[in-house]
Parts: structure tokens; sequence; C-alpha cells
């Protein structure tokens, strides 16, 4: 009996000592939220790219459809056309650009209805086998087409949802003859919120605020044997105020947060096998002693498991930050704008956007102006990155027409 315990002593100082596993955290895991289509959220046109990338506060115009719909109860103009054009990668090539067009009606005092296309061309791509292949010339494009129905609930307050059907044809089927577009649909809820005008001391002023819930709807592959992959589901809350100086000059000013609703990427681990010099059972620097294998991978450390449903997933994603509260809040982008116009005429537009260093660090500066001539408007604007990462619209000149029709039929302001 004595020599059995012995032994079974021997054996557990042994395993105590040599025995140890320890899980360890992947160096430089990503922090930055990926999601598929990632062009929905490109802002499309000039105004709203001038002010920051915003406009789901902002007053009511022709691309209202790609921000909030909402705002379309509030428009002067019985109906509208508009239509951008955005060039992309502009100091690489010359051929990737995003389009949209839009058209909105306003049916009566209390409702609209507006449709959107948005087209995101990657330019052509040659495909060769070697230098003597003439080659195929292929041209992988993703475009999105949705509408909207605007309900005025109140004289200061409206809501809209639309529907959006969106397809990916990235994979190219003379690689792959199995190769099929992604595609899904999504939806939007918003909210617009416009006071009455209000005298103070020096000057009258108008409240703006508005929210939106986008791309709202399952997970998608790009593939049959691919992953699934959230759409670009989010958040955007903004708050805005007129300063009305007069009949023919105003100031707006406009604030804006967004944020994804979809799973923050936990930190994953692989756990491996080490020597427990000190016996404390343990892991230390000094005991590097590992296996070159790992014995498990893809162990979450920290977070929580990204594989749940797009509903499961909005929830989710207020509290699944590996890095806690302080992390969630720098999940949250913030936009800053102003817009000076006269006469309705004339605008001038500046804005500021900001997303924090480990989420993207996109940083960016942007100017813009409008013009506007009987029925038509003419907007342009211009991007200054502010961060190390360069932005792929860095030095971009946007352009944005609208035509309206029946301009002043509805007095809202």
């Amino acid at each position: 009996m004595k020599k059995y315990a012995i032994t079974l002593v021997t054996f557990v100082t042994l395993n105590l000592t040599f025995g140890q596993t320890v899980v360890i955290p992947r160096a430089n895991d990503s922090r930055v939220i990926t999601t598929g289509l990632p062009f929905m959220l490109i802002a499309p046109d000039a105004r709203s790219a001038s002010l920051g990338d915003m406009g789901v506060a902002t007053s009511v115009d022709g691309f209202s459809q790609q921000y909030n719909p909402a705002k379309y109860g509030f428009s002067e103009a019985k109906s509208g056309i508009s239509i951008s054009y955005t060039p992309y990668l502009t100091r690489l090539v010359n051929d990737i650009s995003l389009s949209y067009v839009t058209y909105f009606n306003r049916i009566n005092e209390y409702s609209a209805f507006s449709v959107g296309l948005k087209y995101f061309s990657l330019g052509e791509i040659v495909l060769t086998q070697d230098a003597n292949d003439p080659g195929v010339a292929v041209k992988p494009n993703e475009y999105a087409i949705d509408g909207a129905y605007t309900l005025r609930l109140g004289d200061q307050f409206s809501m809209a949802v639309a529907m959006r059907y969106m397809r990916s044809a990235l994979r190219i089927d003379t690689i792959d003859p199995n190769a099929n577009p992604g595609s899904t649909f999504g939806a939007d809820i918003t909210g617009y919120y416009q006071s009455e005008e209000e005298a103070y001391n020096d000057f009258n002023g108008r409240w703006r605020a508005g929210f939106a819930i986008q791309n709202l709807g399952p997970r998608f592959k790009y593939d049959d044997g691919g992953r699934e992959v959230f759409q670009p589901t989010n958040l955007r809350l903004g708050l805005g105020f007129d300063f009305i100086f007069d009949e023919y000059s105003k100031l707006g000013v406009t604030a804006e947060v967004s944020k994804y609703l979809v799973p923050t990427p936990p930190i994953i681990g692989d756990e491996f096998e080490f020597t427990d010099n000190n016996g404390n059972g343990t892991y230390e620097e000094d005991e590097d002693d590992l296996a070159n294998n790992p014995i498990t991978t893809d162990i979450i450390v920290s977070g929580q498991d990204p594989d749940v449903s797009f509903m499961s997933g909005v929830f989710q994603s207020f509290g699944d930050a590996p890095g806690g509260f302080s992390e969630e809040l720098r999940e949250f982008t913030w936009s800053l704008g102003a817009e000076y116009s006269y006469q309705d005429n004339f605008a001038f537009r500046a804005g500021y956007f900001n997303e924090a260093e480990d989420k993207g660090a996109r940083k960016f500066f942007a100017l813009g102006a409008g013009f506007k001539y009987t029925t038509i408007n003419v907007d342009l604007s211009y991007l200054f990155s502010a961060s190390k990462v360069q932005s792929p619209l860095e030095n971009t000149l946007r352009f944005s027409l609208t035509f309206n029709f029946g301009a002043g039929e509805y007095n809202e302001y």
C-alpha cells in the first residue's frame, strides 16, 4: 500500500511539473469589425460627404434615401431625382467608382415613397495565364436596389421603412465555374424630427434629430463553400440645430454618431503545453518551453462567440467587446458638420469624421459647396485625410446633381 501511495504522489508531482498547458492569445489579433458589402456605408453624395459622412439628422435633400428616408416627409418639393458619382482609389486606378441614383415622390402631406440604386464598379480586370496570354476581361461589381415608404406621424415627426436587395458579384466564374454572386435582403427603420422655428434673443432657430437602423437582415455567403458573413448593420443617431439669422442666411450645425450592430471579433488564442519549472501551476515568461504545435486552436480568450444569428448579433454588439465598456465606446464613430446657406441658392460646408485607432483609424476633414439654379442643385465635395492610414477617397472630388419638381408645393419652413 505504501508503494502505491509513493507512486501516486510521484505521478501527481510529475504532472504538475511537466504536464501544464496554457492558452496564449495570438499576437496582432484584429480589433476591426468587418462585414460583407462594405460599399453600402460609403457616402455616395457630395453633400453628406462634405459634412463628414453624415445625413441622418441633416435637413432633407434628394439623397435622404441613403441615410434617412423619413426626411422625405418634410420635403417642400413634390418629387425629385438625384444622381451622384464618386471615383474610388483614384491614386491607383481610374475605373473604380460608386454611382448612386434616387427618386422620391411626396404623395401628400402625410406620406412619401422613394427608390434608390447604388452601383459599385471595380473596373475592368484582365485575367492572364502567362505573359503570352491575351487574357480575359472581367468586371466585378456590387449593387443594391431599395424602396422606402415614409409616413408623417405628427407635425414634427416622421418615420420610414425601407426594403433592400443587395448583390455582390466579386467571384469570377472564369476562374471558378461554380462561382455564384452573393445576395441578400435587408431593411432600414428610420425616424426624423424637425421642430417649428423658434425665436431666440438674436436669431431664430430650429432643432433637428434623427435615427436609423440600417441593413438589418440575415447573414449571407459570397460562395457556396464560404462562411456566412454579416450585413453592414448599422445604428446612426444625430442631432442638429439651424441658426436662422434672417430670411436670407442660415447656419446649420449637426453631430452624428454611428456603430456597427454586429459582433466584435473576440481575442483568439491557442493552447500549448509547457514545462512548469517553478511548479506553481502557472505559465511565466521564463517558462518558454512550449511545444511547436498547439494542442487546441481557435480558443476564445476574451469576448463572445461571433457565430450567432443576425438578431442575436444586434443585441450582442452592445456588450461583447473584449476590452469591456471602454472598447464598446471606441466602436462608435462620430462626425461634426456645418453648412452655411444664403437664400437657399449657395451653400458652403465643412465636416470632420473620426474613428478610433484600433477600429479602423479613419479620420478626415471634408469641404464642399452647393449651388442651386431654378430647380437644379449641384453639389461638390473634397476629402482631406487626417489619419496615418490612407483613405481610398483621399483627394477625391465628388459630384452630385438633383432635379426637384413641384418646388414649394409644400410649406415646411
